[in-house]
């Protein structure tokens, strides 16, 4: 049974126009806190003087670092239409929204990850490497175990019937290993860019937490094969004792849906 598509459109149809009221004044807050989120996200960032970028054994080309200096940009632009949404969201599947401040990757942490992706796929150029990056605009929606399966259904219900396509759906609540959640990326429909919603519970977002130097280790270039693995088994440890809500791991992708008539 798929029980995100147990909510009826019809109630979130209803349940979206109420909540348009707030979605305004969401909107303002977005935007004046994007742009104190923006400068600051900017504090670390490796670029040289020729106009290139350098870090943990990476590098990007000033040309190719320009690029993504612009994708930055249009991140930063997307944002402000789909924090609305996503609080919106977060508030009629009664989810905590963590993280909201750093909703947007640091240009440091976006270069690295494209450098990355460059150098682990020989002849992939800078645009292809940066049409697969679903985080540049990030969210984390968690709620208890008890209502967790339930606010997922609600939540990714919400995202769509606004028109945004879902683009990938991951539920690893069904892994016997490894980390527990479901991490979604979603295309917002005005400005075609890509974002991400990670449905956790608070066992779940907490392993997260404590495991993420350890994967940020394994993900180093300079990582050897046996340090990875290593790596790997204290995150496998930790994630094992993340209790499975009663239902997440028959969670899917809602049914794509017209997207919801908005009055002006």
């Amino acid at each position: 049974m798929n029980l995100s598509r147990t909510v009826s459109r019809a109630v979130t149809a209803a349940a979206m126009a109420a909540a348009l009221g707030m979605g305004t004044v969401h909107a303002a807050a977005a935007t004046a806190l994007t742009d104190r989120t923006g400068s600051a996200a900017g504090a670390v960032n490796r670029t040289g003087e020729d106009g290139g970028w350098r870090g943990d054994g990476l590098s990007l080309s000033p040309a190719d670092n320009a690029r993504v200096d612009a994708f930055l940009d249009r991140a930063r632009k997307a944002e402000r239409s789909i924090s609305p949404q996503v609080r919106a969201a977060a508030r009629l599947s009664h989810a905590e929204l963590i993280g909201f401040d750093h909703r947007l990757k640091s240009p440091d942490s976006l270069k690295r990850k494209v450098a990355t992706s460059m150098k682990e796929h020989p002849g992939e150029g800078v645009n292809e490497a940066l049409a697969g990056i679903r985080d540049s605009v990030r969210y984390t929606l968690q709620w208890p175990d008890n209502r967790y399966t339930a606010g997922v259904a609600v939540a990714s219900t919400v995202l769509s019937a606004w028109g945004n396509d879902s683009n990938r759906w991951s539920n690893t609540w069904t892994r016997p290993k490894g980390y527990k959640a479901i991490n979604s990326a979603w295309r917002a429909p005005r400005s075609q860019h890509l974002f991400e919603a990670q449905f956790h519970t608070p066992a779940g977002k907490h392993a997260q937490e404590v495991t993420h130097e350890l994967y940020e280790e394994q993900r180093l270039p300079t990582t050897t094969p046996e340090r990875a693995r290593e790596l790997q088994a204290r995150q496998d440890a930790i994630f094992a004792a993340v209790p499975v809500p009663p239902g997440a791991d028959r969670l899917t992708a809602p049914l794509s849906l017209p997207p919801v008539p908005v009055g002006r």
